[in-house]
């Protein structure tokens, strides 16, 4: 285990150049390489770059309703039509039954009416090659017919819809020029939206919001506009003219869909120089468009944009040359928006924005500096640590941490990964995890010295006995990662994956480079003895080389299970006591769990609060609370969601407006906007990926150890993750994803901590035989004592900086895993080991007899 063949060694340096290449191009901008060279980079996340981020929810509902309006329309045409004429009554369309029904006057005109219905069906892809219509049309012997849209043709209307949907938001995008923006699909009826360097996407929000559906019909001239409905067939819109409103009655009939544009540029008229949108048909359209204008000269013709009439001009003449103009009330910026609507074509549906976070570039340099300070602090306080408490190998510690960094920034180029403000903090707190292996490692080297074994010997059992519990440490934290990937959302993910990542990388780094780097020193200078152990007497650089203290001393006596019963009872008080405090007075939950509208503005000069309440207020928006946040011009305002989430943009635009007019020049920094649902569910995945992971931990550890383990460990994860929600509680620390985020991973070093202690335990089980388990617990936690003591160190002193310089986006996160890794650490000893020894005297101990006197130490020791 010893010794590396040198292709070995050649593979591994080969590994760690590759991953020095490949890291580089993130020091240099895209513009620095060819446009031939394919460079990979690590991607700023909106909260660093600045940008938006936008939820859109395709309304699906609306595409039952207009198939269904489409099969009345259809139904009433075809009916009439038909030779012979067929008789029927009580047309109409039931949302709810998904179907549409009539009865017949003559039910011997059954088949005719049901080969009209089915010729209106529409053929869907139900897998394999195979088709089938999406409406399924049945006819009672009574006379009622019906047509009812099929599940599969439902579905299948509403992928296409999404799928279409995603093109539609990506050309219009594109063509407001903004680039790099990311367009994916999300879920099954969602698209999400990045725009990086958009400080205000109101105007691309609004473009995305417009159904953008343009249609041509005829006017009714026989209708009458007072009527409370309209007749069959036709209907009531409104629109403008002269600058009043007016009512039209438009035949539902479409005579030409604005499918067929094939170009729309806004433009002056040349006669009254007021904006237009100038129009051109493809070959389809200009073929319609031709029929439609010879054959109604001297009538109306609407063009209708979104259910509203823009302009009803009566035809003069046959237009036969495909183009056409919109006229009305346009401005440069509406007839331009309005074109670009046209040109990248009309959603097959309404969109939503349902969550919306946008983050300004002056807040995204406030936050690369915060996590670059903090990532600063944290490398020198735990190299300094980790070379200060282990000497040489602790130093070796800190190169093979140097190199799990930059293979961690190279794995997440490969990735073209994002980078986010809680991915920095994922490579921070990887800092404090990727050194539990060394540490492991090293506390098991001196314990094999302090025994009497040879340097090379040493060696051998370190790395070897320390690898099974390095293997089970790490893959629990990769379950609670995991878990947080499957159930988190947008940067919590990062966090995840960055995590993940680390974890991986170190576990090579920690048992493979180590070794090597150790090896080498080892052939270098045939040392007599390990510089493990402190000896005086010794020169300064023999000194550094040697451990400079130790947290606690190597052998100590302490007995820990004195205190079982009060550790037990003592916890079991604080958790009823958080568990109390959750109910009332409650976690205080963040947007992302009671969603609402938080916006952080900065003004030019001290801001008035009581003015800019003043104005907020009067739009009737509900609760609104604004505060000082950080110094006297910026202001955090916080509302709570509308009850309907299509009206969150609108409140949002209102607020903005309302805040410019108080105060004249003041910025956007932050808005963030979730509506109900969507927090419903934020919170719903959340809870769902903490007891999940919960019951991974219990199965795994479980499986691995001895059932009294598992049942000691999912024990003490719950009683540590309800003490951590009972110091949000009394601390108000805001209950969101960053936080549960910061939980799961109190969650992953707890099972880690535990791991360590039961791998001892089990490992003194069979090493003394006859030793009273009261004994043994106690030996086990003594000898593992630096070891639980000395990662809680290197995650404190890595989590830390996070909490003092982090920023408020992640104060939170930082000052429930400080917290979560005090009870953490302490909780193996008061709690876990207690359970241990209760629920394992018969069957750990089966023919124990208690003779060593409470206190006393066991001969074998």
């Amino acid at each position: 285990m010893m010794y590396f063949a040198r292709w070995k060694q050649a593979a591994i340096l080969l590994v760690c150049l590759l991953g020095a290449l490949v890291s580089l191009p993130n020091l240099l901008p895209r513009t620095s390489f060819p446009d031939w060279f394919p460079v990979r980079q690590v991607a700023l996340g909106l909260d660093l770059r600045g940008g938006s981020y936008l939820l859109l929810e395709v309304d699906t509902s609306v595409l039952l309703r207009e198939r269904l309006e489409g099969l009345v329309e259809g139904a009433r045409r075809g009916l009439n039509q038909a030779n012979p004429r067929v008789g029927y009554t009580g047309l109409s369309a039931n949302s709810d039954q998904r179907r549409i029904q009539l009865r017949l006057t003559d039910p011997s005109q059954r088949d005719v009416a049901l080969r009209v219905l089915r010729e209106m069906a529409n053929a869907v892809n139900v897998g394999g090659g195979a088709t089938q219509p999406d409406i399924e049309v049945v006819a009672a012997p009574d006379g009622l017919v019906t047509a009812t849209v099929t599940e599969a043709g439902l579905r299948a209307k509403a992928t296409n819809a999404v799928e279409q949907s995603i093109e539609i938001v990506r050309r219009r995008i594109d063509e407001t020029g903004v680039v790099e923006a990311l367009i994916a699909r999300q879920g099954a009826n969602r698209i999400l939206v990045q725009l990086p360097g958009v400080e205000d996407p109101a105007r691309i929000k609004d473009l995305l919001g417009r159904t953008a559906r343009m249609t041509f019909h005829l006017l009714d001239d026989t209708a009458s506009l007072s009527a409370a409905t309209p007749p069959p067939g036709v209907l009531f819109l409104q629109g403008e003219r002269a600058g009043a409103e007016e009512r039209y009655a438009v035949r539902r009939r479409v005579e030409v869909d604005g499918a067929n544009l094939s170009d729309a540029r806004a433009a002056q008229d040349s006669r009254t120089g007021e904006w237009v949108v100038n129009f051109t048909f493809d070959g389809i359209g200009t073929r319609r468009f031709s029929e439609v204008t010879r054959q109604n000269v001297g009538r109306p013709f609407a063009i209708v944009l979104d259910d509203k009439v823009i302009t009803a001009p009566v035809i003069r003449e046959p237009i036969t040359a495909g183009r056409g103009q919109i006229s009305g009330s346009f401005t440069v910026r509406t007839a331009n928006d309005l074109a670009v609507l046209l040109r990248a074509g009309a959603l097959p549906a309404p969109l939503t924005v349902i969550e919306e976070r946008t983050v300004g570039p002056e807040l995204g340099a406030d936050a690369i500096r915060a996590g670059m300070i903090s990532m600063a602090v944290g490398t020198v306080v735990v190299f300094l640590y980790m070379g200060l408490a282990y000497g040489l190998f602790g130093w070796f510690a800190n190169i093979a941490l140097a190199v799990n960094i930059v293979l961690l920034i190279a794995c997440l180029t490969l990735l073209e990964a994002t980078l986010t403000l809680p991915g920095i903090a994922g490579i921070v707190l990887t800092l404090g995890t990727a050194l539990d292996a060394n540490i492991l490692i090293n506390e098991r080297i001196r314990e094999e010295v302090k025994l009497g074994r040879s340097p090379i010997n040493a060696l051998e059992a370190g790395y070897t006995k320390a690898s099974g519990t390095i293997l089970d440490a790490n893959l629990t934290n990769l379950i609670a990662m995991a878990c947080l990937y499957g159930f988190g959302s947008g940067p919590v993910r990062g966090f995840a994956v960055t995590v993940a990542i680390g974890t991986v990388v170190q576990m090579w780094t920690a048992t493979v480079l180590t070794r090597l780097m150790v090896i080498w020193w080892y052939r270098a200078r045939r040392p007599k003895e390990l510089p493990v152990i402190e000896r005086p007497g010794l020169s300064l650089g023999q000194r550094l080389a040697r451990p400079l203290f130790r947290l606690v001393p190597d052998i100590t006596r302490i007995p820990f299970m004195k205190g079982a019963r009060a550790g037990l009872l003592v916890s079991a008080v604080l958790s009823l006591a958080s568990l109390a405090g959750a109910f009332y007075p409650g976690l205080e939950k963040g947007i992302d769990f009671k969603g609402g509208i938080v916006m952080e503005v900065r003004t030019e000069q001290a801001a008035d609060l009581a003015r800019m309440r003043s104005a907020v207020s009067t739009l009737n928006a509900g609760d609104v609370g604004l505060q000082q946040f950080g110094d006297d011009r910026t202001i955090l305002l916080r509302l709570p969601a509308p009850p309907e989430e299509a009206q969150t943009q609108a409140v949002v635009n209102r607020v903005r407006g309302a805040l410019e007019e108080a105060s004249p020049g003041v910025r956007i920094l932050r808005v963030e906007a979730v509506g109900n649902r969507i927090s419903d569910e934020l919170f719903r995945g959340g809870l769902i990926a903490l007891g999940i992971s919960l019951v991974a931990m219990l199965v795994y550890i479980w499986a691995r150890f001895e059932w009294q383990f598992g049942v000691a460990g999912i024990i003490t994860l719950i009683l540590d993750t309800t003490k951590t929600i009972g110091f949000m509680v009394l601390f108000q620390v805001e209950f969101n994803l960053t936080t549960i985020a910061a939980i799961l991973t109190v969650v992953g070093f707890s099972v880690n901590d535990k791991v360590v202690v039961f791998d001892r335990m089990r490992e003194n089980l069979r090493k003394f035989k006859t030793m009273p388990l009261r004994d043994l617990v106690d030996l086990s936690i003594d000898e593992t004592l630096n070891r639980s003591l000395g990662t809680s160190m290197t995650l404190l002193l890595s989590a830390l900086p996070l909490a003092l310089f982090g920023g408020e986006t992640l104060s939170g996160f930082a000052w429930v895993m400080l917290f979560g890794i005090v009870i953490s650490t302490s909780s193996s000893v008061f709690i876990a080991a207690p359970i241990v020894l209760f629920t394992g005297r018969r069957s750990l101990r089966r023919a124990e007899v208690e003779t060593a006197r409470p206190g006393t130490a066991p001969a074998a020791r």
